[in-house]
Order: C-alpha cells, then structure tokens, then sequence
C-alpha cells in the first residue's frame, strides 16, 4: 500500500476549527480515480482537493465529494492555495487547471488567495415560491417581500445555483429545509444547490448573510461556500442591486447556523473573484489500498 500525505484546511477563515473545513492532497499524481473518490470518502468533509501535475498550466486539481466528483470548489481552491503559501508558494499569480478549464489563482502577500472563476452565467428560472419555500422551509411572503427587484435565478460561475433573497436574516436563520425536496428542486433546474441569502447581515461591513444547501452532491448544508458566492456576485451584478455603483468588494457571511462562521471576498469587475484566508488544522497521512484492492483506508 502506498502512503500519501493529505491535510484537512479550514477555508474562508483565518481562526482554526471555523470556516469550511476542505481535505487536501497536495501530490496526488499517480492516485486513480477511485482511490481519490475512497480517499475524499475517508476525509469526510464536503470535498477534498487533489493537486496533480498539468501539462496546460502550473498545476491540475480535482475535487470529490464524500461521493462524487465535483467540476469546481471554491473553499478547497482557498484552502489548497493556504497551504500551499505557508509552504512557500511566493505571492503572485498562478494557473490551476480544473475540470471548467484553467483558472487564474492570485496570492497576496498577507496569504489570501484569489479564485478567477468562469464567465457569469445567469437566468431567471420560472419556479414557483410555493415550491421554493416549502423546500427550504421558509414564509413565502419573506421571499416573494425580498424579489420584487430580484428575482430567484440560477447563477453560475463554474457551478450552477439557485439563488434565493429573502427578506431578514431571522429568516435565513429559521430556514428548516427539506433535503429531499431541495436535492428534486435542483435537479429539475440543473442546480448544483440553493444559495439562500438576506442583505441583513450580523456585521456592518457585510454585504449579505448566507446559507448554502446541496444534498444532490452529498453536501445537505455546506458553511461557507466560494462558488456559490461568486454565483451570488454575478446575480446582484446581473441585476442591478445596489443603487449606487457596484461596491469594489462585496463581504458575504456564511456558516454562523452551522457553527463554522466564515468570509468570502468576492469582487466583480471584468471577471469574478473569490478571495478568502485559510489554516491547516491537520497533516497527517493515510495508506492506500492499490486500486484493485477493496480493503479500507487506513488512518
């Protein structure tokens, strides 16, 4: 059995045991498909990163969930690109490429990583409120009071959302979903999940509060999300929500009703990104079987 060196990175946060908490294997050349689907399984978070060689940019990564594999992950990109500055990744600019092509990572010099996501895709989607709000279990008039000017739309800059306003952030709070009828809402709109967010925030300097649901994809609440907020940035973008012109950088809370508070950076400008912090909270390593073989990972 062969031994591999993975770590878990908490992600959009830069205090440990918060944010979003991604496994990372940072050389995870030569591991096959199904060993890095046993190896995200054996992680147990909602995804974990696979660094490869690329022979079209500086490096390749893929990410599985506990039980598939998903085309692009914001909060593992963030805390692949922590690590990989505390390791001596110098600030400055690097190509990543994913399964939605090779994207642009930047690295500040006090450590925050910036995710160039794709081109904004956005479309008004013709869904009832009935049938969103009796899937996350929420009041109907607080999400028909919060769309008058913004309508329930999936958004996507790499991986689709619904993106759902309601009005206060009591009501992201007291949002009881229904799994089950989330996981056939986003199937029927081709959704990875749904993005449910209010403009009334815990913090004043944040833009919004928000929450994240995506049983589909074997995450049913996910704390703090990168790309379903630079979904969300392309959503208010899309529709003209602010007044005044677009703010240079919008600051979205995520993960307090999960008790993993975190904060996702995202500008919009010619195109999306997503910027956060990260801490190793973990390294360690794991044996792993030969592909052929059925046995468990060993811790």
């Amino acid at each position: 059995m062969e031994t591999i060196r993975v770590l878990q990175v908490d992600a959009f946060t830069d205090e440990p045991l918060s944010g979003n908490p991604a496994g990372v294997v940072p050389d995870a050349d030569g591991l096959t498909d199904e060993q890095m689907q046993a190896i995200a399984a054996e992680m147990a978070v909602s995804e974990t990163a696979f660094l490869r060689s690329s022979d079209d940019a500086d490096r390749r990564i893929r990410y599985f969930t506990p039980t598939q594999e998903v085309d692009l992950c914001g909060h593992a990109t963030i805390g692949t690109f922590a690590h990989r500055y505390d390791e001596g990744l110098d600030p400055g600019t690097t190509t990543l490429e994913t399964n939605v092509g090779v994207l642009e990572i930047d690295v500040d010099a006090d450590g925050t990583a910036w995710m160039t996501q794709d081109a904004p895709q956005v479309r008004e989607v013709d869904v009832g409120y009935d049938r969103v709000a009796d899937a996350l279990g929420v009041d109907r008039a607080a999400l028909e009071g919060a769309s008058a000017d913004l309508p329930l739309a999936v958004s996507s800059t790499g991986l689709p959302f619904l993106i759902v306003p309601i009005t206060y952030l009591s009501d992201v709070g007291g949002a009881d979903p229904d799994m089950n009828a989330i996981e056939a809402l986003t199937d029927d709109l081709e959704a990875t999940g749904v993005y449910l967010f209010s403009f009334d925030a815990l913090e004043a300097e944040s833009t919004l509060h928000g929450r994240m649901f995506a049983p589909g994809a074997g995450v049913p609440e996910d704390p703090v999300t990168g790309t379903a907020s630079g979904a969300v940035g392309a959503y208010l973008d899309r529709f003209g929500a602010f007044d005044d012109e677009f703010p240079d950088e919008l600051r979205l809370e995520q993960g307090h009703y999960v008790d993993r508070p975190g904060l996702v950076r995202v500008q919009v400008a010619d195109r999306v990104r997503v910027g956060g912090r990260g801490v190793t909270v973990l390294d360690g390593s794991l044996a792993v079987p030969a592909s052929d073989d059925d046995d468990i990972i060993e811790a």
